[in-house]
């Protein structure tokens, strides 16, 4: 114990989909019965997967975990834009895939996609958690109002496309902090001609942590009632 705080290290969770990362930091306060407690880097309601909880002193190093490199396995749904850049947002354009530029043909869709991989600028999203004179942009954007953003610096560094069942693509992407993989998969619908959005997504690695060490939010409580939790508390 150190600092007045019962538990001490960053413990990785294995997000569902409907809870929000600060949702999950509510429940693990409420678990381990302590209000020092942290994410590293925010998923979406939707998204599922690797969210590094920090407790106590741990909690000093979460930007530092933030910081790390992210690996996603996503579903891109093609010939559907929405406002959000995915599946759960108001649909702004939808076409008929065999209308799509070229849409018959696989070779064309995994050349743009793998034409992703590299540094590149990135443009946030609307609904998103970037701030801009003090005010995020997923609340302006539900206020109706949309503002001129500035490109950020990504990188990806690998895109593996595990199937081609159009209009969907399922591809497993390894990419900097901060990469949207929902503007990746608008941008490549953009490129296709026929629009694109994502459809699903799960975290598998965020830094060192993989998704084989992350635990749901039940098991995490039934180990503390057990009284076995440090067995998956990770000490930094």
């Amino acid at each position: 114990m150190s600092e007045g705080y019962p538990y001490n290290g960053v413990i990785i969770v294995n997000k569902e989909a409907g809870f929000t990362s600060h949702d999950v930091v509510a429940v693990m306060r409420g678990i381990f019965g302590q209000r020092k407690v942290g994410h590293t880097g925010t998923l979406d309601p939707q998204a599922t997967g690797v969210l590094p909880i920090c407790l106590g002193s741990a909690t000093k190093q979460s930007e530092a975990l933030s910081a790390k490199n992210k690996t996603y396995r996503t579903v891109l749904l093609l010939g559907k834009t929405t406002d959000t850049q995915d599946i759960t947002g108001k649909v702004l354009s939808e076409c008929e895939f065999s209308d799509a530029k070229d849409s018959n043909k696989k070779d064309e869709i995994l050349s743009v996609i793998k034409s992703f991989i590299g540094k590149q600028e990135q443009i946030p999203p609307m609904y998103s958690a970037v701030k801009i004179n003090g005010k995020k942009l997923y609340e302006l954007a539900r206020a109706g109002k949309e503002v001129e953003r500035k490109p950020k610096s990504i990188e990806v560094y690998d895109i593996r496309v595990l199937s081609v069942e159009l209009p969907r693509v399922e591809f497993e992407i390894d990419c900097s902090k901060g990469t949207y993989i929902r503007t990746i998969c608008h941008d490549i619908g953009a490129h296709l001609g026929c629009g694109g959005c994502m459809e699903s997504l799960v975290r598998l690695k965020s830094g060192e942590f993989d998704i084989n060490i992350a635990h749901t939010l039940e098991q995490i409580r039934d180990k503390i009632s057990e009284g076995n939790i440090d067995e998956w508390l990770i000490k930094v």
